[in-house]
Parts: structure tokens; C-alpha cells; sequence
């Protein structure tokens, strides 16, 4: 769908297309000709940086992660995302992460979006509603692949945004409100597949109901800091689900959020699966744990804490192998946090980057989910039997979230871990 969509700014096609013209017909013109055709020159090199980026991303982060849909792939590798990325942060567009919007909410690393959509398995004939617009990107990648695409957004200044750069892109199959979408978008249902990118801690009833007989839903469900990405099927008007994976989103606010029973408290934070002892279902991805990359639950019968460790291997300098897992954290009340883990390690090498270490990294961000303070600490290296680690690390006071990521970053050989876990060491 939409193959004749521009991967650049069409601004930039509209001005080369005008300078064209005055260079055949305003020839006597020239100094002018040549200031135009620069600036051309100059756009159209700034749209083959982007491209190059997208592309390395899409290799390197999306295919070698094991996304196999080709529509998906030629989705990801022609829709523009530093286009949904504010400027002060669009240096960052192609690296798989998430960004911060505005709202409190952020943009999703591009191998959610590929995973989420590839697990969605949308069909060129597919209605899609989407909870969630953000800052647009899911619905754009959606749109090149689908018929039409329903989006809804709860933070009225986010979903104008996205509404006018959808426009100005020329997503024509893109149909944004400004509304709660734990109400869905009944004038428009049923919907062949609905995807929510916030997190509820149950599935909205409304959303069941305007799901076709048939269609499938990704809906991340569960508490703040602990969530499971679910395929739901509709059989004969019920939800059959399948677990996919342990995942984070921001959460679904409005009535849904009204609605929890569970509240987190962020004067206390914990690690769940600490020591890797559940797995989740039918697989060796650990619960709890997030964004694996290049790591598996494996048995050690040496483990520190039961039978069951994680582990992370690369042998290639520069990929990622890591886990996250997201924490509740308040900088008001807590001014230093502890982690303790136990460590092993096999022919570990640096990658090429001075960055590129195995360690751990983590991560405070603020009330409207910008970064507030960052630390990788490790560099490990070589080979070592199980050793317990410690990190200590001070809270900045804005900090409201915390993660933790674990593993290579880039660096090669082997590395497990066991019973990681953090607490409040000194409160303010």
C-alpha cells in the first residue's frame, strides 16, 4: 500500500521540482538557478543520510533480530522516522530506541514497531484500528501495508501533531481523533485487527466488541513496571490469547487508568525474576525481563540461586546482546540505589566502540519520560569463574523510572547473570 509515498519530506521533492523549471526556462537567472539548485542538492543529500540510516537500522537491528515479514521489512526501510521525531532529538531517529514526544509518552524503538506489526499480521485488505497514535510512526508503518488505518489519541496535543505530520506526508489512509481509546472507535468497527500501543492492565471490553469474529489484537497488558505483549484471537465472541513476549509500554490513561487495582510504589524499587527461574511459556526468553537480544534462560549447574542463569553470547563486534527491565524509582524520596548480581564470563572482548563493554547499564528518566541520568559500569572482560558484583548509584531527584539493561552492549564472547537485584540504600 502507498509504494508512491515520498521517504523524504515532500517539501523537499516540491522545491527540487520548481528549480527544474526555472532551470529551463529562466536560464538568464543564473546565480539564482545555482542557489536553488544547491539547496536541492543539499535536501537531497540530507534525504540520503536518512535513508542510509534506515536502512543500517533495518539490517542490522530488524532483520538480524529475526523479523522475516517482507512487508514489514519494506515498511520499516521506506517510512521516514526522524519525520515523527522532535527536532531535539532527531539525531537519534535510527537508533533502536525510544524517544521522548512530549505527553509523557515516547516513540517506540523501531523493533517494537517491526515486532509488533509483523505479530499483528496485517493483510493488504485489513481495517486496523490503532490506541495510541503518539507520535504517528506505528500508523505510518501500518498504512503502506493495510487498507486503512483508525488511530486514536488521548493527549489532544500529541494527536495533532501526528495528524498534521501524517497529512503533510501524505498518509491518506491514516484517520486520527483525539479521544479515550479504551472506547475504541465504534462509527468505524468492526476492525479486522486492532493494535494498542499503551499498556492497560486489562483489555478493554469495547475493543472485544469491535473486533471482527476472527481478528487478532496486540495488546501489552499488566502492571506499571511489568507487562506481557499478547496476541488476542476472537473465537466465537471471546479472546483466546497467546503470550508473546515481556515487554514495557507507557500506560493506557483515561478510564483504563482510573480502572487499576494495582498502583506502584516507587519508594520501593525491585528486580522481578531476579535469578531467571521462569521462563515464559514454551520458550527460553525470561519473564519480567524485556527487549532480549541474543540471550536465552540456559541451565548452569553452578548458578549462584537455582538452576537457571542468563545467558548472552555475540560474536560479532557491535551487536547488541542485552536484557532491560524497567523499575519504579522516586528521586524525591531515594537518593541511592544498590544492585547486586552475580557474574560469569567467557572470552570476553571489547567491541570496537570504547562504549561497547560488557556491564550493565541503567537508565532514570523524568515525569514526562525524558532522561535524567545515565551510567554504564562493568567493562568486564576475559574469562572469570561466578563473582558477585555491586553498583552503587546515586537517584537524580526528578528521576520517577528506572532501567536496567544487562549484557554485552556490543562487546563479544559470553556472559550470564544471576540473582540481580536493587534497593533503597539512603533516602533524602
Amino acid at each position: 500500500m502507498l509504494n508512491h509515498l515520498p521517504t523524504a519530506p515532500i517539501r523537499t521533492t516540491s522545491t527540487c521540482a520548481v528549480s527544474s523549471a526555472l532551470v529551463r526556462h529562466c536560464q538568464h537567472f543564473g546565480t539564482f538557478v545555482l542557489v536553488v539548485l544547491s539547496s536541492c542538492q543539499l535536501a537531497a543529500a540530507e534525504a540520503d543520510f536518512w535513508a542510509t540510516a534506515r536502512h543500517q537500522l533495518v539490517d542490522r537491528e530488524i532483520v538480524a533480530a529475526g523479523i522475516q515479514n517482507q512487508n514489514v521489512i519494506d515498511a520499516m526501510r521506506h517510512t521516514p522516522r526522524h519525520e515523527f521525531v522532535p527536532h531535539t532529538h532527531r539525531r537519534k531517529s535510527y537508533f533502536d530506541m525510544a524517544l521522548p514526544i512530549g505527553g509523557n509518552q515516547t516513540i517506540s524503538p523501531p523493533y517494537v514497531v517491526a515486532y509488533m506489526t509483523e505479530q499483528l499480521d496485517p493483510k493488504p485488505t485489513d481495517k486496523v484500528l490503532e490506541i495510541g497514535t503518539g507520535s504517528g510512526y506505528q500508523a505510518a508503518v501500518l498504512s503502506r501495508i493495510v487498507d486503512q488505518v483508525y488511530s486514536i489519541e488521548i493527549v489532544e496535543s500529541l494527536g495533532r501533531r501526528a495528524a498534521s505530520t501524517l497529512r503533510r506526508l501524505g498518509y491518506d489512509n491514516v484517520h486520527t481523533r483525539i479521544g479515550d481509546g479504551f472506547q475504541g472507535w465504534p462509527e468505524h468497527a468492526p476492525f479486522e485487527k486492532i493494535i494498542v500501543t499503551c499498556s492497560p492492565e486489562e483489555v478493554p471490553q469495547p475493543l472485544v466488541e469491535q473486533l471482527t469474529e476472527g481478528g487478532q489484537m496486540i495488546v501489552p497488558v499488566g502492571e506499571r513496571f511489568q507487562q506481557s505483549l499478547y496476541r488476542f484471537t476472537k473465537v466465537d465472541n471471546q479472546l483466546q490469547r497467546e503470550h508473546l513476549q515481556s515487554t514495557f509500554f507507557v500506560p493506557m490513561t483515561g478510564e483504563a487508568e482510573s480502572a487499576r487495582r494495582v498502583i506502584p510504589d516507587l519508594t520501593t524499587p525491585e528486580i522481578a525474576h531476579e535469578s531467571f527461574e521462569d521462563t515464559l511459556d514454551k520458550s527460553d526468553l525470561p519473564r519480567g525481563w524485556y527487549y532480549v537480544r541474543q540471550g536465552r534462560v540456559a541451565e548452569d549447574a553452578t548458578a549462584p540461586d537455582g538452576s537457571l542463569t542468563m545467558l548472552f553470547s555475540n560474536r560479532t563486534a557491535g551487536r547488541n546482546a542485552h536484557a532491560m527491565q524497567a523499575f519504579g524509582v522516586d528521586g524525591r524520596d531515594i537518593k541511592k540505589i544498590e544492585f547486586s548480581m552475580w557474574v560469569q564470563a567467557t572470552d570476553v572482548r571489547p567491541g570496537r566502540l570504547r562504549e561497547e563493554q560488557a556491564g550493565v547499564i541503567v537508565e532514570f528518566y523524568g515525569k514526562n519520560r525524558a532522561p535524567v541520568g545515565f551510567e554504564h559500569q562493568g567493562n568486564w572482560h576475559g574469562t572469570f569463574d561466578w563473582t558477585k558484583k555491586e553498583l552503587s548509584l546515586r537517584v537524580p531527584p526528578s528521576a520517577r523510572l528506572g532501567v536496567i539493561g544487562i549484557g554485552l552492549f556490543g562487546a563479544t564472547g559470553e556472559v550470564r547473570f544471576d540473582a540481580v537485584t536493587v534497593q533503597a540504600t539512603v533516602k533524602r
